[in-house]
């Protein structure tokens, strides 16, 4: 029984690797098609379908790291060890927590949108008149920009209203609300034990918030500072776009294993029923 359990954490392990593998591998492999001069008429066809294998390998790979998850964190609860990863995964297992991580999640993720230009929303432009857009209609645009730019998405939906999926913002989207989420639903558990972990976790929240554009944080904070000081700011997090991410991300990574800390009795169980 115990070798069938210890099988199943390492087939998810297996899965959640095997998917970030084949994203990275997905987007070095695309880039090669991202000279312009490769762009000819009788390539186009070629290029746009594989920008339409693009993203059916990217939900693919998804999927794996979803499932891959799912086992992991299902076989942790059955294991019942003294891990601080059997902490986080019991106190994330109950009705409660998996409603906030989901409600989190999708709102993390919808305000995500928003920040980043994925959701986009222009009254002052007529998307019909000043881009000749069908609305509704929706396209791959498969060429050129820098690695992790391209191939992207754009949909109309109304005249002011539309969607610009590029595949970066996507992969960091999913895994910062995943985090958020995992971040929320640990806290509200936590939060009469250890409020210091509160305040790490939301931290890492507000500064993954930029991720995906930091000129946003730019913009957001010209509302205080004055619109020629905002600009400036704007331009300055854009060059500090890796230090968003290096900080953010490893913050919402570690927050989890700090509050578990706080979760763990003294001989290693979990201080959260995991059925309630």
């Amino acid at each position: 029984m115990r070798d069938q359990l210890d099988k199943s954490v390492s087939n998810g392990k297996r899965l959640i690797v095997l998917g970030f593998v084949t994203i990275v591998i997905l987007f070095l492999l695309y880039h090669r098609y991202q000279d312009p001069e490769l762009l000819t008429p009788s390539a186009i066809d070629s290029i746009q379908r594989i920008a339409y294998g693009f993203y059916i390998t990217l939900v693919a790979a998804f999927g794996a790291i979803g499932f891959g998850m799912y086992q992991y964190h299902k076989e942790k609860v059955k294991n019942k060890g003294n891990s601080l990863t059997t902490i986080i995964a019991l106190t994330t297992w109950n009705s409660k927590s998996r409603k906030i991580f989901v409600a989190t999640f999708i709102g993390y993720g919808i305000f995500f949108s928003l920040i980043s230009g994925t959701l986009v929303y222009q009254p002052e432009v007529n998307f019909a008149i000043h881009y000749g857009a069908t609305i509704p209609s929706g396209f791959i645009a498969p060429c050129c920009d820098n690695p992790g730019y391209m191939p992207k998405i754009i949909v109309y939906l109304t005249e002011h209203v539309g969607l610009q999926i590029i595949p970066i913002n996507l992969v960091l989207q999913i895994i910062v609300s995943y985090l958020v989420g995992l971040n929320a639903s640990i806290a509200i558990n936590a939060y009469a034990i250890s409020k210091k972990g509160r305040g790490v976790s939301t931290i890492g929240a507000a500064t993954g918030l930029f991720i995906a554009c930091p000129t946003c944080a730019g913009t957001f904070l010209s509302i205080f500072i004055g619109t020629a000081s905002g600009i400036a700011l704007s331009i300055a997090l854009t060059q500090m776009q890796t230090l968003f991410i290096a900080i953010s991300i490893p913050i919402l990574l570690v927050t989890p294993y700090l509050m578990a800390k706080k979760l763990r009795n003294s001989d290693g169980s979990c201080k959260i029923d995991p059925t309630k």
